[in-house]
């Protein structure tokens, strides 16, 4: 059952609903309360935490991530690139023999292998970690609630967005407060300032 703070939180505002944010105390509540909600069938959830938390993977029910995935590919198209690259200019389009050695011989097409290999795995590690995370975030729904300041400090939250197609304004809190939060709070769409007011008060 959910705390008696809980009876007290409200909506941002009257605007579309776009999120419902609960708010836990410590480690162990928001990963009872991630497997409540991942057992519940929610797609579009995210748990904000002032740390990384090992063992949340698991209880979001996240698979394992396809950096891993993105990063072998990008390497071996850098190094099958460089081989093609050399093997083509030095040994086909414009032959070279240095030494009496081979325009395509191998041992001298290592360094750049290695080379791009490495430079291509980078950038797939990064733009691919970002473009998972849909990273860099300018904006989210929980940026609107004051209460969510305290996730860089000591408390823990879940968001459940409205697009999510199980949302429901009822059940989806009941849903959060059977995990038990100190707080639940309704974020919804705030409305435009009118610019026209500022002319009609003057």
């Amino acid at each position: 059952m959910a705390s008696s703070n809980t009876a007290h939180d409200a909506s941002t505002s009257e605007g579309r609903p776009l999120v419902y944010l609960a708010e836990y105390e410590s480690t162990g509540d928001i990963l009872h309360a991630a497997e409540h909600v991942r057992d519940a069938g929610y797609r579009k959830w995210d748990v904000h935490t002032p740390f990384p938390i090992h063992v949340m993977d698991g209880a979001m029910g996240l698979k394992d991530s396809s950096v891993g995935w993105i990063v072998l590919a990008m390497g071996l198209t850098g190094c099958i690139s460089a081989f093609l690259l050399m093997w083509w200019t030095n040994g086909n389009d414009y032959p070279l023999i240095i030494g009496g050695k081979p325009p395509d011989s191998l041992p001298s097409m290592v360094p750049v292998m290695f080379e791009l290999t490495v430079l291509l795995s980078a950038f797939g590690a990064v733009f691919g970690m970002l473009g998972i995370n849909q990273l860099p975030k300018h904006w989210h729904p929980v940026f609107f609630s004051k209460r969510f300041e305290k996730c860089s400090d000591d408390r823990f939250f879940i968001s459940i967005e409205a697009a999510d197609p199980k949302f429901d304004l009822v059940t989806t809190r009941a849903l959060l407060e059977e995990t038990g939060p100190t707080g639940i709070e309704l974020i919804s769409e705030q409305p435009d300032p009118d610019p026209d007011a500022g002319e009609a008060g003057r």
